[in-house]
């Protein structure tokens, strides 16, 4: 992977986190609003982690995830030298990370505001670039391991 494209994809998730974080903010603040029948966007104020699990621990996740983001960081050509896709997941879970810890810093939560019927948690583009990165680097780890390289 070329050598801006880790940062490029590390800001552009964090960017579109706070795009649509202040979006949600400004338009759905307390609200619900009805958006296709399985789709609402849906203003909550998450103080654990994904799903809202383990409620009123925003100082533990805090440091938890600063924590997190300096073991990846440090971690970082390790993890790239397994390949493009453990490279991309490392990016995007690190913009994820990046994404809400700046709303753990900022407003003592994270502004969560995606909620699918069929989903049981509330949840942001964060979460979403945090998911797919960790099953990105999940793979690009196994795919590099299985080939006997290290």
């Amino acid at each position: 992977m070329n050598k801006l494209a880790s940062p490029a994809i590390v800001l552009a998730v964090f960017a579109l986190d706070r795009l649509t974080k202040g979006w949600a903010l400004d338009r759905f603040y307390m609200k619900s609003v009805q958006v296709l029948p399985f789709f609402r966007l849906t203003y909550a104020e998450n103080t654990g982690v994904s799903f809202g699990l383990f409620s009123d621990n925003n100082l533990f996740f805090l440091i938890f995830s600063a924590g997190l983001v300096c073991v990846l960081l440090y971690l970082r050509r390790r993890i790239q030298a397994h390949g493009r896709a453990a490279a991309a997941g490392l990016a995007l879970v690190l913009g994820g990370a990046v994404g809400n810890l700046y709303d753990r810093i900022a407003y003592g939560f994270v502004v969560d505001f995606l909620d699918f019927s069929f989903f049981p948690a509330i949840f942001n583009a964060a979460d979403s670039a945090i998911t797919v990165g960790a099953l990105l680097l999940a793979w690009g780890m196994r795919e590099r391991s299985e080939t006997g390289k290290t």
